[in-house]
């Protein structure tokens, strides 16, 4: 591929969790709609997303649990028994319209961008990032776990030595746990400490291959570039990974409802654009995010940047009408600063680099496993 690839689908245009769930607001569909009001996208590099088969969701996924999220939009109810065994309709988890259709189309993206890069190249599936799916039960409004499969797809095509790189506000615990046993993927994943799931301790690193770095409230860019300058790089060239994930989800910053950390999307910028040079793959995934005005303008700033596109101090106007379009029922939603509307591109929040972050980083760094020999010399 000469160019990134963006991988979309209408299904979320309208689709909601339910009006009082976290998930009541439009976010890829106002990624979509900000990104081609900007002029970022040519034609040819947008993919309209499949949707996954049962098949190619067991290939993670157990068939009891498939069957009951297809039986759960058919009848647009759940028995006690699924309720129980396999969380549709508990915990977060609601049966919604499209509770199967749309997790298997954001499945099928991210299975689609692993296909597309299996030789190299770089693709953007905003819709993709639902990383606390379980393999027989939903978790954390995550009903299928596309970056497992992705992840799998990769696997599949033969890579051996993959990066999985998580900067959610919640730790990537469903991708980790997969592959606690599977040396091939090295995942990685900074979270906000003491937020659910309540797991990713610094000390969890599944036998030496995954890498956890729980951060306090209040988090800022200047601390994010510490970890990124001194734990995270550092750890990518030392592996040398023939392929890199990126879960990029837009609830890290500050604006957002469901954490406490205090990131602009400049952060986000600045991983997409340092991994860019080291990644011979690469697929950058949505994931969380309760503020439509800050995942939009995350994710849109993110293809920006995976396009080397230079992101104007003012948008257009046809890119601020979408903006302006958005309602948020939360009390920020009532009466939203400007800048919301009429930029993409925070400008970066610094602040100071406690100790905790320093000493987060050398620990990170302690232990390295060395890449698989059987790839370090083909990879970049």
């Amino acid at each position: 591929m000469s160019r990134p690839l963006l991988i979309g689908s209408e299904i979320y245009r309208g689709s909601t969790y339910g009006p009082k769930h976290p998930l009541a607001i439009p976010r890829v569909s106002t990624t979509l709609d900000l990104i081609r009001a900007m002029g970022w996208v040519d034609p040819a590099q947008y993919r309209d997303s499949p949707r996954a088969t049962p098949d190619q969701l067991t290939r993670f996924h157990t068939p009891d649990y498939i069957a009951a999220l297809v039986r759960a939009e058919a009848e647009q109810a759940v028995s006690p028994e699924d309720r129980a065994r396999h969380h549709i309709g508990a915990h977060g988890n609601p049966v919604y319209r499209e509770v199967f259709r749309r997790p298997a189309t954001g499945a099928g993206g991210t299975l689609l961008a692993a296909r597309l890069t299996a030789q190299g190249g770089i693709v953007h599936v905003p819709g993709g990032g639902t990383h606390h799916g379980l393999a027989d039960r939903a978790s954390g409004f995550c009903y299928l776990n596309d970056a497992v499969l992705g992840l799998l797809g990769w696997l599949d095509a033969g890579l051996t030595n993959i990066l999985y790189l998580d900067i959610d506000a919640h730790h990537g615990d469903g991708v980790e746990l997969a592959f606690h046993d599977d040396p091939r993927v090295f995942t990685v994943s900074i979270h906000e400490a003491g937020r659910w799931p309540h797991t990713g301790r610094a000390e969890d690193r599944a036998g030496g291959h995954a890498r956890n770095l729980p951060v306090p409230e209040g988090f800022n860019d200047s601390e994010f570039d510490w970890l990124l300058r001194h734990a995270v790089l550092p750890l990518v060239r030392h592996l040398r990974p023939q392929a890199i994930m990126l879960q990029c989800g837009a609830d890290a910053i500050e604006e957002d409802p469901l954490s406490r950390l205090a990131l602009t999307n400049a952060s986000h910028r600045a991983v997409a654009a340092a991994l860019l040079p080291l990644a011979p793959r690469l697929i950058v995934l949505g994931g969380g995010g309760y503020n439509p005005w800050s995942v939009a303008r995350c994710w849109a700033g993110i293809w920006a940047t995976l396009n080397r596109l230079p992101i104007p101090p003012r948008i257009p106007p046809a890119a601020e009408a979408v903006l302006r379009a958005l309602t948020w029922s939360r009390a920020a939603g009532r009466n939203p600063p400007e800048h919301w509307f009429t930029t993409i591109a925070d400008a970066p929040r610094p602040g100071p680099v406690r100790s905790g972050i320093r000493d987060l980083a050398a620990f990170t760094l302690r232990d390295l496993p060395d890449p698989p020999a059987a790839v370090a010399s083909s990879a970049a």
